[in-house]
């Protein structure tokens, strides 16, 4: 159940541009990335309204440099030229959407996160909370693969071109964040939502991210390499990488991107990067989103791989996650055994199942602490967060768990722990 594209190629560039580099010549370099995209230019040239994600919503006094770059979100420069390339080759109205998880817990103002509020400002782009209405629910092309239906902000889907910009770093869960991970920023979240919690969780995870590059579908796709951040995506070790890169399509770029960090594109877990949850990338080249086989994309590079060495920070040995990946299985396969039963009893409410017994239960989706505290002594045990709903109006594939666990008893038996995946 996947939209497959018809494009029998995708198109990305990679750039060298010195990390300490001035605007103007960030720009030129930019500009050098993308002028080749012509399937990009050409949909954001025809569009009225540009929707723009940059990874960009932190708190002001937690933000990390590098050599005078923004470590961990894109850097002042680049979404500079990006807005600047923006506002020269297109004559649309342009939308940067964001959702701040600090602002939604900790009351401050959305904006006060909104790091690039400034150059928003300066290239007279309107900002959107998606946490706030208008939201709609977007059934994703396909059936979806995690999912059938997502709530997002609705300028997310209902716009003519979309553009995601991210920094190149790893990620606990996900192994790498490139442009596909930025587009985890959308759904709305609580009291209109869910909570991040619903979404990001072992297993599901890898689906939803590829679920939303269907319904996002971005045009143009820009990886922020000038520095970097190696074993996780908040609080890593910082890498200068000298390296812009461009696509029209997420899955490709975030590909050779991979690549670019030294690491394999059709690498699946439980070798590294991904050591906690399989490559969104993989299952979108699985399904026919995109590819993630760079001798099948028109990739030129300035730059040689590994640009600088990047490494996922193991949070947890593999025989727990192990562990957690069968048991999240089990028991979102014993929801859906007895799902009856459960709305029955539970109808509106977030349950977490574990050993097949509902730990907790809830209106709300916010579980206000971390699942390994919830799990008390089992703590190999999986707790499966799913909302009980009679009418399952999300559409949640189990089948998805059904293959999963045919898979961990392959992975069981051919893989070695710690042994080192070939880097391409």
């Amino acid at each position: 159940m996947c939209d497959v594209s018809n494009h029998a190629s995708y198109r990305v560039r990679a750039v060298h541009c010195d990390h300490r580099a001035s605007d103007e010549e960030v720009y030129q370099a930019l500009k050098r990335a993308t002028d080749p995209l012509e399937a990009s230019w050409a949909k954001l040239q025809a569009a009225q309204r540009i929707t723009i994600k940059f990874n960009q919503a932190w708190p002001p006094e937690r933000l990390v440099y590098l050599d005078g770059n923004l470590q961990e979100l894109v850097d002042f420069k680049v979404a500079r030229a990006t807005l600047r390339l923006l506002r020269e080759r297109t004559k649309a109205d342009l939308v940067c959407v964001e959702i701040s998880t600090d602002a939604a817990h900790s009351g401050r103002p959305v904006e006060e996160n909104i790091t690039l509020m400034p150059l928003l400002k300066e290239f007279d782009v309107a900002f959107v909370d998606g946490n706030q209405p208008p939201h709609k629910v977007f059934e994703v092309p396909g059936g979806g693969q995690m999912f059938r239906q997502y709530l997002l902000p609705e300028c997310v889907v209902d716009t003519d071109a979309f553009v995601s910009v991210q920094p190149m770093k790893n990620h606990a869960f996900q192994g790498i964040t490139l442009s596909l991970k930025n587009l985890f920023g959308l759904p709305v979240m609580e009291p209109h939502g869910r909570s991040r919690s619903y979404f990001h969780h072992i297993i599901r995870l890898s689906y939803v991210l590829v679920d939303l590059g269907l319904l996002v579908q971005p045009a143009l796709n820009i990886i922020d390499g000038l520095v970097g951040q190696s074993g996780r995506e908040w609080g890593g070790q910082g890498r200068i990488a000298d390296t812009l890169v461009a696509g029209d399509h997420t899955i490709a770029t975030d590909a050779c991107g991979a690549y670019l960090m030294g690491f394999h594109p059709l690498i699946d877990w439980p070798y590294q990067p991904f050591v906690r949850d399989r490559s969104a990338l993989r299952i979108a080249h699985e399904c026919g989103f995109g590819t993630a086989d760079i001798t099948k994309i028109d990739f030129a590079t300035e730059v040689e791989a590994p640009v600088a060495s990047f490494r996922t920070q193991e949070t947890d040995p593999y025989e727990t996650v192990l562990a957690w990946r069968r048991s999240t299985c089990e028991q979102a396969l014993y929801y859906r055994d007895n799902q009856k039963r459960l709305t029955d009893q539970y109808a509106g409410e977030y349950i977490l199942l574990q050993d097949n017994e509902v730990k907790w239960h809830s209106k709300s989706s916010e579980l206000g602490v971390s699942r390994r505290v919830l799990a008390g002594p089992a703590k190999q045990s999986a707790m499966f967060l799913k909302l009980a709903d009679p009418e399952e109006a999300e559409g949640e594939h189990f089948e998805v768990y059904e293959r999963e666990l045919e898979r961990i008893k392959e992975i069981e038996a051919t893989f070695t722990p710690r042994l080192a995946a070939p880097s391409h």
